[in-house]
């Protein structure tokens, strides 16, 4: 998948697409991510993680070179996709908060309600930083690796990252359970 964000960089050069050139350069700059943290923590993430998060940023990196303007759903699974992996580290991050330490008892159902809330919270955050880049790109003509298409586009953007939230929230939490006290563990290790 590294590889393919390769080719859409040396694509975008070739075509003259800034924004796949861009989205190309950070996506692969975001796939790095995991190795560098298990090189400095001595952790090795789950495989599966590792995939997740690349497949959305491949994901991404393909709509920003065309995929987008050719494909009016394509923007919905990235979102999907995307809101699912922010969703999968925001439980794994408060499940290993509730196993560290102990005076932290969150309840199971809790879980999910975060996830969403989580996912939310970030997908707007995350609109209001593509909103900025428009007001950039306006004021200094300079086009921009992200953008924003109106409140429609908003409002949609964030029911699939909520439609992404809420599967996590409900079958991810199979899967994602133990990886919370496994991190716990293995950087306690690393110590």
């Amino acid at each position: 998948m590294q590889g393919a964000l390769v080719v859409l960089f040396a694509w975008g050069i070739w075509a003259n697409q800034p924004k796949a050139v861009t989205n190309s350069l950070v996506g692969l700059g975001v796939t790095l991510a995991p190795a560098v943290f298990e090189r400095n923590s001595r952790v090795a993430l789950d495989p599966f993680l590792t995939l997740w998060l690349t497949t959305a940023v491949v994901l991404h990196t393909l709509g920003s070179a065309g995929l987008y303007a050719s494909l009016g759903w394509w923007d919905h699974l990235t979102h999907a996709a995307s809101a699912s992996f922010v969703a999968a580290i925001g439980y794994i991050g408060v499940r290993a908060i509730d196993v560290h330490h102990e005076e932290v008892q969150l309840p199971t159902q809790f879980f999910a309600v975060f996830v969403v809330l989580f996912v939310l919270a970030f997908g707007v955050v995350w609109e209001l930083f593509e909103f900025a880049l428009d007001v950039i790109s306006f004021r200094t003509g300079i086009r921009m690796p992200l953008a924003q298409f109106g409140l429609d586009d908003t409002v949609r953007d964030l029911m699939f990252n909520t439609a992404g939230a809420v599967i996590v929230g409900i079958w991810g939490q199979a899967y994602l359970y133990g990886l919370g006290e496994r991190l716990v563990e293995a950087l306690r290790a690393a110590d």
